[in-house]
């Protein structure tokens, strides 16, 4: 095997150029591919880490939330969930794996701004958190992406009173001014003969405002949130915003509002049973989800509770598209070079085989067997696709390793601000082996064709050929 591939390395020696242009082809295969795939690898990796950040890794749900609790979150809320968070929490075999567990509680109502001339008011959809333990699910960046965001103490559990609205809705409701945004406009003055909104819901929820705050409105920006109780009573609360927060998609930031858990829970379930319509379950790892799903699934079932679990694929349905969106064209590059490989080694090949068919007669003659010119000929294929990938692998980690150092930023999909980018070439050896393989592989069965011709050489017409 040693002496083959030196005899392989000799001749692919004696035509540098062309040798040269073939293994260039395959190291731009390489660089491509593994470029492109450490690209995607970091997209898989950023988009896993911002939904982990988010909603955690497992979600327990009342039976039936995930397919009909949007319309009514109330009604599907988990009874006595501090009993069930201390069941999965001092689980033997979840305690190790759980980073946070914590209660969410999702409300659907309208928001109103009645603290200036403007009047106005707009559906929301808001969701209750535990300031604290949100604080450590946004710490968690397992697959190092660097996309950790800073601290924020607009949201405490100190202060009940203040959250976090939806930069789209704080413009809605003309709070720009208030918080200080930059790129806000402020709502336009409408002309007279404009056709203006009811002033009957504004009115309505204005009065309920000013009694649910005595009358007292100087101090920080509020708006008062009007939701249905689960009784169906109408109940009013008044959020001081703290600050405005900018999401991923318009939908979400013209309706998006964040508060404390027990402002959440006072405003849908008023004097009732306080209840939650989600338990969030970020993991260490997320190796572990699979075993850790499983487990919770058991508690459900060995407990008899009426409660399901989801994990944040399901939850977030854009994470799975856009998996298989960028693992499709992946595979479409791949496929390409793959092909521009194929093509460029059957070529010199054959232009190998054609160059010396008066050698392969007179090895023919010495005794040399079929089997022998046609390993001969694949050796040197194999050889190429070695040098060549191997090159490629080597640039791809430099220019990896520049990007990775230039510190550049971009706004990924299902981001609304800037994260580091990076290309996850040198953290991915399975990337990296599979790409050298592959190509490897492509290049030796491409000398397999013009192999198997100067195998078939008759010993005559191969030593009188001119």
């Amino acid at each position: 095997m040693k002496l083959l591939l030196k005899i392989a390395l000799r001749n692919i020696l004696r035509n540098r150029r062309r040798s040269l242009m073939t293994g260039s082809a395959v190291a731009a295969g390489a660089l491509a591919t593994l470029l492109f795939g450490g690209f995607a690898f970091y997209i898989f990796a950023g988009l896993e880490t911002n939904n982990v950040q988010r909603i955690g890794h497992l979600t327990v749900f009342r039976a039936g939330y995930f397919l009909f609790g949007a319309g009514n979150p109330a009604g599907y809320g988990i009874e006595r969930y501090h009993d069930v968070m201390t069941l999965i929490g001092n689980d033997p075999v979840l305690q190790p794996m759980i980073n946070v567990i914590t209660p969410t509680q999702s409300l659907l109502g309208i928001a109103g701004n009645f603290s200036g001339d403007n009047d106005a008011s707009k559906t929301f959809i808001g969701v209750g958190l535990i300031p604290s333990n949100r604080q450590r699910m946004r710490r968690w960046d397992e697959l190092r992406t660097g996309s950790i965001p800073p601290a924020d103490s607009r949201l405490s559990d100190q202060d009940e009173t203040r959250g976090l609205i939806g930069f789209g809705l704080a413009r809605i409701l003309g709070l720009c001014r208030a918080l200080a945004l930059q790129n806000c406009p402020s709502v336009p003055e409408l002309p007279e003969s404009a056709d203006k909104p009811s002033p009957v819901l504004n009115e309505d929820l204005g009065e309920l405002a000013r009694r649910d705050r005595g009358g007292n409105s100087a101090g920080a920006p509020h708006i008062e949130l009007l939701a249905a109780t689960v009784g169906g009573a109408p109940n009013v609360v008044s959020l001081t915003v703290s600050g405005a927060e900018p999401q991923a998609v318009k939908e979400l930031d013209d309706n998006y509002i964040a508060m404390p858990l027990p402002l959440a829970q006072q405003l849908v379930y008023g004097r009732g049973e306080h209840k939650v319509t989600g338990i969030e379950i970020q993991l260490h790892r997320s190796e572990d989800l699979r075993v850790a799903r499983a487990r919770l699934n058991t508690l459900i079932r060995d407990n008899h509770l009426d409660l399901d679990v989801r994990d944040f694929a399901e939850l977030t349905p854009f994470y799975g598209q856009a998996v298989r969106l960028f693992s499709v064209i992946f595979l479409f590059i791949a496929l390409v070079m793959g092909v521009i490989v194929l093509f460029a080694v059957v070529n010199t090949m054959t232009m190998n085989v054609m160059e010396r068919t008066n050698e392969i007669g007179t090895i023919r003659a010495m005794g040399v067997r079929r089997g022998g010119i046609r390993w001969q000929f694949v050796a040197e294929g194999w050889l190429i696709g070695a040098i060549g990938a191997s090159l490629g692998a080597a640039l791809a980690f430099m220019i990896a390793a520049l990007v990775n150092r230039a510190g550049l930023t971009w706004v990924p999909p299902g981001n609304a601000n800037p994260v580091p980018l990076h290309l996850a070439v040198i953290g991915s050896p399975a990337l990296v082996i599979a790409v050298w393989i592959g190509l490897v592989l492509v290049a030796t069965v491409a000398a397999l064709l013009p192999a198997n011709s100067a195998a078939r050489l008759s010993v005559v017409d191969a030593l009188r050929h001119v």
